[in-house]
């Protein structure tokens, strides 16, 4: 009996010493001090570089190692709390309120502060309201980039009745928008673009059907914000296909190691989204890794994606730490990528970086010129965004938009499944490259018109039959959104008026020739494997909408929300109140939960009046 008790002695004492030599999960909520859960709440282990990001919904999960002591819950506005490890496998948090005045620390979203006291790091702003739960605290360090943008206006159809653009799947500004606002400032004017916002949700348009890869959807409707007009969406749906049919990859991930990256929602950040990646790839699909901080260097040979541990492990491996030679880093990931090159194969570079290129080609023109003199051997360059404080959002979306790929932003997890496991064939297959807009209204049913964002997408009328001209492209099952204000004949406009022409014939079409029309719809797109573009034509008729789509509303809301934030002279009688209520009445079924992000987003500006502060002394 001695030697059994002996035994099961030593089996308990060995069980425990495995146990304790094992990696394991710990998880949990966090929570405010009213029980609300709180997203976006950094969690690290102490003294590691190793953390994650509480979701939507206030949950968290980490890995921890048997010689881990702490984990450091962190928020803007919020005591930091350390919470000892022990044995159990779920913790819950509670934040509490930072004691620090609400007068001391913050940040104004509209208007200017005119005095500002500077105490080592932390900017104060005087004589500003807003909540301490969501205060936030100005690093002087920050030196964030946004291209600006000088909203468009309204177009009178006598002199100008075609409006000309480039598709843009690029969603970075929403994810962008989101990290500001979780951590309880309003984003700069620049960094709201509304047809990123828009286009971050997905809408349930057609299928295509026949010879095209996408379909073309239309709605018209009385305008949300002004119902003197009409608001249409337009909606491109790309053709789905099963991942099993489509092509090989060839991949070169091309990651950013320089010292700016030395921050939890950075490198360690960026290694827990590609390994949502690498688990997504298929035997024929190949990876190589380069990074880049004061030089550029080769760290993985390109290697079969079936081949995951070799490539997880040269993943893990990564550390931060140096200056910034991106210029280097692209010359060689191309390098690599043209070496193993797969004809009819999707060839790309995924660049993810917070931004900085400070040494060697490092500025946006010369980044630019590099990235298109490379995009005509096949190989499309995508970027994502990391991180706060240094983010060069200029920079990227200029690489991204040049070089035939697109640009998304990742300020949590969660956000990295939705591009690499939840969206991959959209965000690494084109289905159609270089695919424009042209609409054409028709003046005896159109005053005149307003697009809804795409500023930085427009184009000369000339460049949609100029099959030179770059333009964007669309991924395998990806939308398209655009939305039009359109004020009819008759109706009131607070645009300029223009000048009759003097020298052009009158532009109105025969009497009653194509009157039911209110405007045509025109495409161009090349397959990616073509030179020259296929035309598609859509006439829209001049019929209203009287029980709109969720889809629709939504995007009205979504483009609503945005003006709110660009402060724009053409919000209308939008309001908080009444972009709550129409994105609540158009959430649909929302199986992600987007939809209730975007709508909790809102309520927050709401909450906090960010949106009625002015100047103050």
């Amino acid at each position: 009996m001695r030697q059994i008790i002996l035994t099961l002695a030593l089996l308990f004492a060995f069980s425990g010493i495995a146990l304790a030599t094992e990696q394991r999960t710990i998880s949990g909520t966090i929570s405010d001090q009213m029980g609300s859960p709180l997203p976006g709440v950094t969690v690290t282990v102490e003294n590691t570089q190793r953390g994650t990001v509480s979701d939507i919904n206030g949950y968290y999960s980490i890995l921890v190692n048997p010689g881990d002591r702490k984990l450091v819950f962190s928020f803007v506005g919020m005591e930091t709390q350390k919470v000892r490890i022990s044995n159990e496998a779920i913790v819950n948090v509670q934040m509490l309120n930072s004691a620090v005045s609400c007068d001391e620390v913050v940040v104004v979203g509209f208007g200017k502060s005119k005095h500002r006291e500077t105490m080592g790091a932390v900017t104060r702003l005087k004589k500003s309201f807003i909540s301490p739960a969501f205060s936030m605290i100005e690093p002087e360090w920050n030196t964030e980039n946004y291209a600006g943008i000088s909203e468009n206006g309204f177009k009178n159809v006598q002199i100008n009745p075609l409006s000309t653009f480039s598709v843009d799947v690029d969603n970075a500004s929403y994810a962008n928008v989101r990290r500001y606002l979780n951590s309880g400032t309003l984003p700069p004017i620049d960094a709201v673009r509304i047809e990123e916002m828009i286009n971050y949700f997905s809408y349930d348009y057609a299928e295509p059907k026949g010879e095209h890869p996408f379909s073309v959807n239309t709605e018209v409707a009385l305008c949300p914000w002004n119902n003197e007009h009409y608001l249409m969406q337009i909606g491109l749906k790309g053709k789905s296909i099963d991942k099993s049919e489509l092509p090989p990859s060839n991949l070169v991930f091309l990651f950013d190691v320089s010292g700016s990256m030395n921050a939890p929602n950075k490198l360690p950040l960026l290694k827990r989204a590609f390994k949502m990646l690498v688990n997504e790839l298929r035997p024929n699909d190949r990876v190589a890794i380069v990074v880049y901080a004061g030089a550029a260097g080769k760290v993985l040979d390109s290697t079969p994606g079936n081949e995951k541990t070799k490539i997880l492990t040269a993943l893990e491996k990564l550390s931060a730490g140096g200056s910034t030679a991106g210029g280097a880093g692209l010359k060689l990931a191309y390098k690599i990528a043209a070496q193993n090159f797969m004809e009819g194969g999707n060839n790309r570079i995924i660049l993810a970086t917070d931004g900085d290129f400070n040494v060697g080609v490092s500025s946006t023109s010369e980044m630019e010129r590099l990235v298109e003199d490379q995009r005509e051997s096949g190989i499309f360059m995508s970027v994502l965004g990391f991180g706060t404080g240094n983010i060069k959002d200029d920079k990227m979306e200029t690489i991204a938009d040049k070089g035939n790929g697109n640009y998304a932003y990742i300020d949590n997890i969660q956000e990295a499944r939705k591009v690499f496991v939840s969206e991959f064939g959209g965000t690494l297959f084109t289905i159609a490259s270089d695919v424009k807009f042209q609409l054409e209204f028709n003046p005896e049913q159109v005053k005149a018109y307003r697009l809804v964002g795409y500023e930085n997408r427009l184009l000369n009328d000339e460049d949609f039959n100029d099959d030179k001209k770059d333009a964007g492209e669309i991924g395998a099952g990806h939308t398209v959104t655009a939305l039009y204000e359109i004020v009819p004949v008759g109706a009131e406009t607070d645009a300029p008026p223009v000048d009759a022409l003097k020298y052009q014939k009158n532009r109105m079409p025969a009497e009653g020739a194509l009157s039911n029309d209110l405007l045509t719809v025109k495409l161009r797109y090349k397959m990616p494997d073509e030179k020259k573009s296929n035309l598609l034509e859509v006439p829209v008729i001049s019929q209203l909408t009287e029980k709109t789509s969720d889809d629709f509303r939504f995007s009205a809301a979504v483009a609503s929300f945005g003006m709110l934030l660009r402060k724009s002279e053409f919000v209308g009688t939008s309001n908080i109140h009444s972009v709550i209520e129409l994105a609540e009445g158009a959430k649909g079924a929302d199986h992600e939960g987007y939809r209730s992000e975007m709508i909790r987003l809102i309520k927050t500006v709401g909450d906090l009046q960010l949106l009625s502060i002015n100047e103050t002394d």
